[in-house]
């Protein structure tokens, strides 16, 4: 997709990609080297700056929550599991050091992305193909030649065209409709290109080599099987730091090689023509105006109290991943979801104070 083609509404969204098109760049430079080890040394004074970002979080159903700045943790906290039935379907017991296991809902589409980059970076997937190049024809309730036309890049960008049970409402590039179930071909399109299972590609290109000890993917359980997505990704707080570190880092893993290259990201949060706010299942922040999960159309960026470049993994029950380069940032919650209909607005309102008045310095590490 060229960027010359996006329209006028993508304009803001381009601080985004300026900034991290950067980091990018440095990242690119490192591939042959490695990222720094972890850095837990959180400068003194870090948790009375933070406190009004610790309790506010703490008492909104989280149950995980780490901020880390030029890879410094600067806050990690846990609190225990919240007495809510729906998030009890997303947990998938313990780590040996005790953190809850969590479904992480929707915010797996952004780690598929990286997948589908690692991919694309091996040559196995060109994303400009139809998806019936890679899993054959028949996978949709369109006609031949209307299924014909739909890319893989459709499928990252919510713009297949396809309703949820597959029949054809639009031609693919034109409108944007949040789509788990049509999403999810898009794990059996990097099956097939792999000739590997999504778990075992997923540990051989990513967890091992970024150090995501707990991360996997799980069959979802029996209440959960309206969603249109059959299997959850399993994780962790750290392991979603580690994972977000390595975006910031342009694609090096921390204390690791490079798992994906720097142009493959750079694609990964080019604006999507249909909504200026979603890149290659990723949000964005910045943009003129945004385009919802629930198909709402709204002026302005997605959160006007977070920094335009921010880019962001985001699943049901709040579970966040932020990404912000220009602030050097990664910012994780886990947990139920909270109480508060503005939270994300909230969140920044009192996280953005407390990052400026911390003081960090230039090493980048990551959580172990």
């Amino acid at each position: 997709m060229e960027v010359s083609a996006i329209v006028t509404g993508h304009r803001s969204a381009r601080i985004v990609l300026a900034a991290v098109f950067a980091l990018s760049a440095l990242g690119e430079g490192a591939q042959a080297q490695q990222a720094e080890a972890p850095n837990h040394a959180a400068p003194a004074g870090t948790d009375e700056v933070f406190h009004p970002v610790i309790d506010y979080v703490g008492r909104r159903n989280a149950t995980g929550f780490i901020v880390m700045r030029r890879g410094t943790v600067l806050v990690e906290r846990y609190w225990p599991a919240p007495t809510d039935p729906t998030f009890a379907f997303f947990v998938h017991g313990r780590t040996r050091d005790g953190r809850l296991l969590e479904d992480v809902a929707s915010q797996q589409k952004s780690f598929v992305a990286v997948l589908v980059a690692i991919a694309a970076d091996k040559g196995l997937i060109d994303v400009e193909r139809p998806v019936s190049a890679y899993i054959g024809a028949g996978w949709s309730k369109a006609l031949p030649a209307q299924e014909a036309k739909i890319r893989v890049i459709d499928l990252l960008t919510m713009s297949s065209g396809l309703d949820e049970k597959f029949g054809y409402a639009a031609p693919p590039g034109t409108q944007f409709h949040y789509n788990t179930p049509v999403y999810a071909i898009t794990q059996r399109v990097l099956e097939a290109a792999a000739g590997q299972p999504l778990d075992a590609l997923t540990r051989d290109w990513l967890t091992v080599p970024a150090g995501m000890t707990d991360t996997g993917w799980r069959r979802r359980p029996a209440a959960l099987g309206n969603v249109g997505n059959a299997v959850g990704l399993v994780t962790t707080a750290r392991d979603i730091a580690r994972f977000g570190q390595m975006v910031l880092s342009g694609g090096v893993a921390p204390g690791g090689p490079r798992l994906v290259s720097a142009a493959r990201l750079r694609a990964m949060f080019e604006p999507s023509i249909a909504n200026p706010a979603y890149g290659q299942l990723w949000w964005l922040n910045g943009a003129e105006f945004s385009v919802d999960a629930d198909g709402r159309r709204s002026s302005g960026p997605l959160n006007p109290f977070a920094p335009s470049d921010l880019v962001a993994a985001l699943g049901f029950l709040d579970r966040k991943l932020y990404v912000v380069p220009s602030l050097d940032l990664v910012v994780v919650r886990t947990g139920a979801a909270a109480s508060d209909s503005d939270f994300d607005a909230a969140l920044w309102r009192l996280l953005l104070p407390a990052v400026h008045s911390s003081s960090v310095g230039v090493q980048r590490s990551a959580p172990p």
